[in-house]
C-alpha cells in the first residue's frame, strides 16, 4: 500500500509537527508533501525524509514569512500529484486537507483545528497582526475567498480525526463533519520529576499574539514574582519591552534540556486558549501543576485542584487572583505525572494504527 503524508507547511516546530513526526515513524517510507520546508526552523526533525514542496518553496521569503502568500496556498496544495497513493494522511490546521486524491484512495485528515483565521478568529487575525491600515481594509475580501475554499476543501477527506473534543465540536460547527478524538502524542519519557523545585514560574511558547504572553507578563510585572519564558517568535521585541526585571527571556532551548526547566518550576503558566496544548502536558509529565485559562483543550487535560488551577478571564487581574491562591504543597508530582502518561506517544501510535485499519476495512 502506497502512503503519502501531507502537512500544511514545515517552517516551524510545534505540536502539529510532533504529530507528523509520529506519522513518519508509523509510515517510514511515506513522502511528506508540504507547501514550504525550512530545515533550520524545524530543527532538522525531518532530515532524511522524502519531502515534496510546492512552487511556493521557490518564491522569495515564502519559507520564512508565509502569511503574505495565503491566497496562493489553495492553488499550491491542489497541484500536488497524489494519484499513485492508496492512503493519504493529512495533518491539517489550514490547507493540507485540501489535497486532491484518487476516488478510490482513503484520505484521513488529522485536524488540529478548522482554519482559525477564516472562521472564529478572523477578526482577531486582522486586529492582532501589524498590517498597515490600507491592507487591513482589504483583508476581509481575501478571507471571504479563503473561507469559501476552506468549506469546499473540508469535504475532501473521507474521515476526520480531531486532536480534542474542543476541536471536534469546531469541525462539526464549521465543516458539518463528524470526527473521532485521538489526543496528540507527548514524549513523556523525555520528562522527569525533580525533588527540588526553584522559585520561578515557567512559560514555553511561540511568541505570537494569540498566545497571550503579554497577559502573563503584565500579571508578573505587578506581582514581582520570577517568571522564565522559553521560546521565540515575531512578538519578541514587543514582549521584552513590556517585561520587568523579574522576567527572564531564555530564548530557544534544545528539547533535551527542556525537562530540567519544567521539573524545577513552581508551576507552568498557560494563558492562551489552545486546541489541545502539548506544552501543558509536558509540564505535567515533569510533575508540575498547570495554571491555565479556563478554555479550549486545557479543560480536557487539566484536572482542577489535582493537576492545576484555572483562571476564568484572559486578564492580568484574573490570572493574579489565581496565582495568589496557588499553593505548591497542594499538588502531588507523582499524581500529575501519572495523569500525563495517558497522552504518551505509544498510546497515540496504537490508536492511530487501529483507526487506520478500521477505516481501510470500511473502504474495501
Amino acid at each position: 500500500m502506497r502512503v503519502a503524508l501531507v502537512h500544511d507547511y514545515l517552517n516551524q516546530y510545534g505540536g502539529a509537527e510532533r504529530v507528523l513526526e509520529v506519522f513518519c515513524e508509523i509510515w517510514p517510507d511515506a513522502p511528506i508533501f508540504t507547501l514550504v520546508y525550512d530545515k533550520q526552523r524545524t530543527g532538522g526533525a525531518f532530515e532524511g525524509r522524502k519531502i515534496r514542496t510546492s512552487f511556493l518553496q521557490k518564491v522569495p521569503l515564502a519559507k520564512t514569512h508565509h502569511r503574505p502568500f495565503l491566497m496562493l496556498m489553495p492553488l499550491a496544495i491542489e497541484q500536488f500529484d497524489l494519484l499513485k497513493y492508496d492512503l493519504v494522511i493529512s495533518s491539517s490546521a489550514s490547507f493540507a486537507k485540501g489535497v486532491i486524491t484518487r476516488p478510490d484512495a482513503l484520505h484521513i485528515c488529522y485536524c488540529h483545528t478548522p482554519t482559525r483565521y477564516v472562521w472564529d478568529d478572523s477578526q482577531k487575525y486582522i486586529n492582532e497582526f501589524n498590517y498597515p491600515s490600507f491592507i487591513k481594509k482589504g483583508i476581509p475580501l481575501f478571507l471571504n475567498y479563503l473561507r469559501v475554499w476552506d468549506e469546499s476543501a473540508a469535504e475532501r477527506p473521507d474521515v476526520y480525526l480531531a486532536n480534542s473534543q474542543f476541536v471536534a465540536s469546531r469541525i462539526k460547527k464549521y465543516y458539518n463533519r463528524q470526527s473521532r478524538v485521538i489526543y496528540p502524542p507527548v514524549k513523556t519519557e523525555n520528562f522527569h520529576l525533580d525533588g527540588k523545585t526553584e522559585d520561578y514560574f515557567l512559560i514555553v511558547v511561540r511568541f505570537l499574539p494569540y498566545k497571550k504572553i503579554d497577559l502573563a507578563i503584565s500579571a508578573f510585572n505587578e506581582l514581582g514574582w520570577p517568571l522564565k519564558i522559553i521560546g521565540d517568535g515575531p512578538d519578541r521585541n514587543r514582549l521584552k519591552k513590556m517585561a520587568g526585571s523579574n522576567i527572564e527571556f531564555i530564548g530557544l532551548v534544545a528539547e533535551k534540556n527542556l525537562s530540567d526547566y519544567f521539573a524545577r518550576c513552581r508551576a507552568f503558566i498557560f494563558p492562551q486558549e489552545e486546541d489541545f496544548g502539548i506544552t501543558a502536558i509536558e509540564a505535567m509529565a515533569a510533575g508540575r501543576p498547570v495554571i491555565a485559562f479556563r478554555g479550549g483543550g486545557a479543560l480536557e487535560t487539566v484536572e482542577e485542584g489535582k493537576t492545576g488551577l484555572f483562571f476564568n478571564e484572559q486578564t492580568p487581574e484574573s490570572l493574579i487572583a489565581t496565582l495568589k491562591k496557588f499553593n505548591q504543597a497542594d499538588f502531588s508530582p507523582s499524581y500529575i505525572r501519572q495523569k500525563a502518561e495517558q497522552f504518551d506517544k505509544k498510546i497515540f501510535k496504537g490508536k492511530i494504527k487501529e483507526f487506520v485499519e478500521e477505516a481501510l476495512a470500511g473502504k474495501r
